[in-house]
């Protein structure tokens, strides 16, 4: 076996290729139309800088209260694909419930090393905990989200050791919701995404969040949609179960009806992740 009951590349790809049979093209010609509309339409500081690399920037949405929550949102795109501007059109309902957000762009596979990904999100963590009162944001008041690709970088946030490694404290998150998220690598080497991702048996160690102890007491939701296939619910119920084991406050919830890509209209205003987000924030 390759991984777990799958003895072929096709079996896995058949798990983790979500995009087959659908006109990714058109979806992501659709994220990048209402995106535009959304920076025409709220106050945003365009391509922010984060870190010395020209991927290291970010969209800033600007809620309109001094001392506002400030919430980070990474994107999916297997670790390999899109970038920030396909995504502002998650931030209108947040804004308007007074939360300053954070779309975060980061340099992509096979361009970068996997490490150097996991590295760019976890530099934008400490970038805001440096520099975000300057910028009218409470940086004691911090959360993040991601969908896919940026809900693996977001149990990775968790799994930072924050401390030893940049100096902040031990808990510079205070939630963090992973929609349709990866948190055992071991699937990819054997799958499509290889050519672009070049993981080692290191990097599938070091940047599986499911075998990595959690560093952040944050509160932590898990969601997947039920029309993903079984591999992402079973990602998900696996990784909230790992948490649970260490005493995080995890939930996990499987979204009826949603698919890989239709779950990110919950971030529309009055959508339940509007609501989950401003809960981390009470």
């Amino acid at each position: 076996m390759l991984y777990r009951d799958y003895a072929t590349q096709e079996e896995i790809d058949r798990e983790y290729d979500p995009s087959r049979g659908r006109d990714l093209a058109a979806l992501v010609a659709g994220w990048r139309d209402s995106s535009r509309a959304t920076r025409q339409r709220l106050r945003v500081t365009e391509d922010v800088a984060f870190g010395p690399s020209l991927a290291e920037r970010m969209d800033v949405f600007h809620a309109g209260d001094e001392r506002a929550p400030v919430h980070l949102f990474f994107h999916g795109g297997y670790w390999r694909s899109l970038g920030h501007k396909e995504f502002g059109f998650v931030v209108d309902g947040l804004v308007e419930a007074g939360i300053t957000v954070v779309v975060v762009n980061y340099a992509l596979c096979p361009t970068v090393p996997f490490g150097e990904v996991v590295r760019q999100s976890q530099a934008a963590v400490a970038w805001w905990h440096r520099h975000g009162g300057s910028h009218g944001v409470d940086p004691q008041q911090l959360s993040v989200s991601g969908h896919s690709a940026g809900g693996h970088l977001c149990a990775m946030l968790l799994a930072t050791d924050w401390q030893g490694v940049y100096g902040l404290p031990d808990d510079p998150i205070r939630g963090a919701l992973a929609i349709s998220g990866l948190y055992d690598l071991r699937p990819f080497p054997w799958s499509w995404l290889q050519p672009k991702l070049q993981l080692t048996g290191r990097d599938v160690a070091a940047y599986s969040p499911l075998f990595l102890p959690c560093r952040v007491s944050a509160t932590v939701r898990l969601v997947a949609g039920g029309e993903e296939s079984s591999e992402f619910e079973r990602q998900m119920r696996a990784h909230a179960e790992h948490l649970a084991a260490q005493g995080v406050e995890v939930s996990g919830e499987l979204l009826a009806g949603d698919n890989h890509f239709s779950i990110l209209d919950h971030y529309r205003q009055g959508g339940r992740f509007v609501d989950a987000i401003r809960a981390f924030h009470r």
